[in-house]
């Protein structure tokens, strides 16, 4: 095994990374690199090996074999020195439901050692940018499940990290809490914070990641821009066609020469194309009757299902 530091100007670097747990492969040899100020995205379902491969950047899980570094450092020499550096963001909350908001910040900046003047400022200025600070006094168990994951961004960053890690973000909030974490994010990326999170939302990954891997069966099956893999591997429309479920009609054939290519799914039938409206208009021609129809823009859903034949989140 050869994990240690690289001599790349990456925040991380990773090569034939993988971790085993007896005779469960959970990441297996994967090589990615994050560069400074940029966010990074691991994309897959659940068991992809995206938490594996974030505890291991954590520093709280010891990669079974291939190179990696964190911050130029080593993992295995160099965690304590490496997790000072950190912002993490957990898939569940560790809030102290003993403690108010501001002091579930002010505690934990205590275990950096800040000064408490420090610590309280930063502690003001944290619920401010998440926009708690109306909520400052109040006891955490309350709170929406919007605000403790706020509340849980905002104690990631009370150490000011170099770089932020956060697993399933928004995982389990509604359409508007989810859009309130992603501007948080989005400020932060703006102010140059190094962001890396894992997710299994198509749209999260779009709205916050520069650059993403696409995990699945703890491989790296894609990489590149969100943008950039949707033109690489899917069409510019997507025309989606739903039938009765009693009376879904036998497609063999008809279907041929109106897409680039047909996917078939339980729910629905997609249709891959460059002019949606043109499809659906030769869909019709051919007799086939469809409950509804729509036409879309392809995603990173798309994407995955191309990729590995079977949707991002099941």
């Amino acid at each position: 095994m050869a994990i240690s530091p690289s001599d790349t100007t990456a925040l991380i670097h990773a090569r034939g990374l993988s971790k085993r747990f007896a005779n469960l492969v959970a990441v297996d040899a994967i090589d990615f690199d994050v560069d400074r100020g940029e966010a990074f995205g691991f994309l897959g379902p659940n068991g992809a090996g995206k938490t594996s491969t974030m505890r291991m950047i954590g520093c709280v899980s010891t990669p079974s074999s291939g190179t990696l570094s964190v911050l130029g450092m080593n993992p295995i020499t160099d965690g304590p020195r490496i997790r000072a550096r950190l912002g993490v963001v957990p898939q569940a909350d560790t809030l102290d439901m003993e403690l108010h908001v501001d002091e579930n910040l002010f505690t934990y900046a205590r275990y950096f050692d800040i000064p408490r003047d420090v610590a309280r400022r930063r502690a003001k200025e944290l619920l401010e940018f998440v926009q708690l600070n109306d909520r400052a006094k109040d006891e955490v168990e309350p709170l929406s499940g919007g605000m403790k994951r706020r509340l849980t961004i905002a104690r990631a960053l009370v150490n000011e990290p170099d770089l932020l890690l956060l697993d399933e973000p928004t995982t389990g909030l509604d359409p508007q809490a989810r859009h309130l974490v992603w501007d948080r994010l989005y400020r932060l990326k703006q102010q140059g914070v190094t962001i890396v999170l894992t997710s299994h939302y198509m749209d999260e990954a779009e709205q916050l990641c520069d650059r993403l891997v696409v995990m699945d069966k703890a491989k790296i099956v894609a990489s590149g821009s969100p943008r950039s893999l949707i033109d690489r591997y899917a069409t510019r429309e997507v025309l989606e066609l739903r039938f009765k479920i009693d009376a879904a009609p036998a497609l063999d054939g008809k279907l041929e020469g109106i897409a680039d290519r047909v996917e078939v799914l339980p729910d629905r039938v997609l249709l891959y194309t460059q002019d949606g409206d043109a499809a659906a208009a030769a869909v019709h021609e051919r007799g086939l009757q469809p409950e509804s129809t729509l036409v879309r823009r392809s995603t990173l859903e798309d994407v995955f299902l191309r990729l590995t034949g079977r949707s991002l989140i099941e």
